[in-house]
């Protein structure tokens, strides 16, 4: 591959600018935020299939944050192709427009971007082993989801063998923010495939930040994530308190709101928790589950105390227990309610 991103000897659809290098490979030049890369839209001027493939893009997962992302990038005019096990899913993409595959070998095949947004580090696997050994061009891997770093690394080690690049990339935001284009990417590892990625990041985030060596996006995610946590715990016990004291809960998030006690975590939150409607949800407590034993891992290998981060947990603990499962996280608000002896 040339350094000044022209096709090599591997074929018309390989991705012009990747290169091996493992987690914390060194770049040739400091990490470039995505609107200021100077190739990272030259390409897209080439003609004929070229540039379609360079506006064509494979989503594997299209739950709540895969789902958004997909039916936002073809809103923008991208050849989206998608995957996933549930038919119900599948249907509803489908009948928005996007074609959908059997596998991610499958949408490998048909696009040089690849976008993965997953519920289990099993399923990370296995998309990688499938990209791996479906013997293509090269391909960028675009790895949104929240698992632990080893997990990331071990399916970049096998992407890499085959001669693809993975990107770690989470995302910062809920699904209803990711349906209107208000995450931002944490992206990390290979710069120059990062700044090639910048057409895709803007078809659905509103922005991107290269934090250098692959596994930054997930670090700096996890410290991200932590805050939710507390600040959604926080809302729902601001929200009880107020309804004990007798105040009227929507005008409390109104109030709140407009002063120096709010969060982003409040402002998303704090109406379902007032109108006690917990669906449908942004985020899934039995989702979330994933997510904070990550964070708690991270922590302890890093022997980093938490002792606001260890409150959430018997209460998330017990939203669960409650039959909260498949709602929002705010749910846990219902748990302080009973606590707190307010009527249903």
């Amino acid at each position: 591959m040339r350094r000044d991103g022209a096709p090599g000897r591997r074929g018309q659809d390989a991705i012009p600018g990747s290169r091996r290098g493992g987690p914390g490979a060194a770049s040739s030049r400091p990490p470039t935020p995505w609107f200021t890369a100077p190739r990272a839209c030259a390409t897209l001027r080439a003609p004929g299939r070229r540039r379609i493939m360079e506006r064509t893009v494979g989503i594997i997962g299209l739950g709540i944050m895969g789902g958004a992302i997909a039916r936002n990038l073809h809103a923008e005019g991208w050849r989206v192709f998608g995957v996933d096990p549930d038919p119900s899913r599948c249907a509803a993409l489908a009948a928005d427009g996007l074609r959908i595959l059997a596998d991610a070998a499958a949408a490998a095949r048909e696009a040089p971007l690849l976008l993965s947004s997953l519920p289990a580090a099993s399923a990370l696997r296995a998309t990688a082993e499938a990209v791996a050994g479906a013997g293509l061009p090269p391909r960028i891997l675009v790895e949104t989801s929240t698992f632990a770093l080893e997990d990331k690394q071990e399916a970049e080690a096998v992407l890499r063998a085959a001669g693809h690049v993975m990107l770690d990339c989470p995302l910062s935001g809920t699904g209803a923010q990711a349906a209107r284009r208000d995450l931002v990417v944490y992206a990390s590892g290979d710069s120059e495939a990062i700044g090639r990625c910048a057409p895709l990041f803007a078809g659905f985030a509103r922005a991107t930040h290269d934090l250098g060596a692959f596994g930054n996006g997930t670090r700096m995610k996890l410290v991200a994530n932590l805050l939710v946590a507390i600040h959604n715990l926080a809302a729902a016990e601001a929200m009880v308190l107020a309804e004990k004291a007798g105040l009227d809960p929507e005008r409390v998030f109104e109030l709140v709101r407009s002063g120096a006690g709010t969060s982003r975590v409040f402002e998303l939150r704090a109406p379902m928790m007032a109108a006690r409607r917990y669906a449908p949800p942004t985020m899934r407590n039995a989702l979330w589950s994933k997510d904070l034993a990550v964070i708690g891992g991270f922590a302890a290998a890093l022997d980093c105390p938490l002792p606001l981060f260890s409150a959430v947990l018997p209460l998330h603990a017990a939203t669960l227990a409650e039959g909260h499962g498949e709602e929002d996280t705010a749910a846990v608000h219902a748990v302080l309610s009973r606590l707190a002896g307010l009527p249903r």
